[in-house]
């Protein structure tokens, strides 16, 4: 557990990773360890087809999970890898099951349905718009980069999810199979939940979107009136995106940035925020619905002003 720049205690969680018990090259004692090492409170086991019931290993806590994934390498054909968390009993899934038999019986077991990887996935909005019960989607994974096809990053899908008015929450993770230096320890959330807060109360607050994704950086996003700032750990680069698809102030590049600002224009309905620091390493917020003037945005989470 970390404090952030505001005094928020946030816990550091990989929802998204495999073991030898899917197609992962370490043992789950083995990835455990590997996280707990580099400073992780929570991560989630998510071998396909293998639900893990929540406990711990090694002293690290674990999130219960699985990963389930239907249909082939094929793009042009659908590909939904769904990500079953926080069940509190096996969700019985089983290969014949079309996404939708499997999101629901996700969510009859308490957990959340997450939409793994869109990019690499080549899923369409179109694809999307027909599943119902998706709690959150993957804004990057970093096997998706590492180890497969370049296309870890998935803003263009969640901006164009955005525009029809589905807003998810945004999850980094690493999706971790390699363990080599490429894909573990890099992508994660930083929650703000207590230590001890239960299973469903890390879901709620991740519905909530009371979290920022990251790499290294800290990111927060706020608002006050037609002006939304983010203030953030020193950047090279600040971008604010939106359904404008041109407009004046959204990317800032310098040396160690911690803030910045733009004007919304009248017909934006969403916005969410990107950082990027010398290394490299980047940082998102949620995207937030445009559609109450006065509020801010902490974390991607709206509050009242502050």
């Amino acid at each position: 557990m970390v404090t952030d720049m505001f005094g928020r205690n946030r816990l550091k969680i990989n929802l998204h990773l495999h073991t030898t018990e899917s197609d992962g090259c370490k043992t789950p004692e083995e990835a455990a360890a590997v996280y707990k090492a580099a400073g992780y409170d929570i991560i989630a086991v998510t071998d396909h087809w293998k639900y893990r019931g929540s406990g711990e290993i090694g002293g690290l806590r674990i999130l219960s999970g699985a990963e389930y994934n239907i249909g082939g390498g094929n793009g042009a054909e659908a590909v939904y890898h769904i990500l079953a968390l926080g069940c509190a009993q096996d969700p019985l899934v089983r290969s014949e099951d079309p996404v939708q038999i499997i999101i629901d019986r996700i969510n009859r077991c308490g957990g959340m349905a997450v939409l793994a990887h869109p990019a690499w996935s080549l899923n369409t909005v179109e694809q999307a718009d027909g599943l119902r019960g998706i709690g959150a989607t993957e804004i990057y994974n970093t096997v998706s980069d590492a180890g497969e096809s370049s296309r870890p990053y998935s803003g263009y899908f969640a901006d164009c999810m955005a525009c029809r008015g589905q807003l998810y929450p945004l999850i980094a993770d690493d999706d971790t199979h390699y363990y080599d230096g490429s894909d573990e320890t890099i992508s994660y959330i930083m929650l703000a939940c207590g230590r001890e807060a239960a299973d469903g109360e890390i879901l709620e607050a991740i519905r909530k979107k009371d979290f920022y994704a990251s790499q290294g950086p800290e990111i927060h996003l706020f608002r006050e009136g037609n002006r939304v700032s983010v203030k953030c750990s020193p950047v090279s680069r600040i971008s604010f995106f939106s359904n404008a698809v041109w407009a004046r102030g959204r990317c800032v590049r310098g040396e160690n940035l911690t803030e910045a600002s733009c004007e919304m224009m009248p017909f934006e309905t969403f916005i969410r925020a990107e950082v990027t620091d010398a290394d490299g390493r980047k940082a998102w917020t949620n995207s937030v619905e445009i559609n109450q003037p006065g509020q801010s945005v902490s974390g991607g989470i709206v509050r009242k002003a502050l």
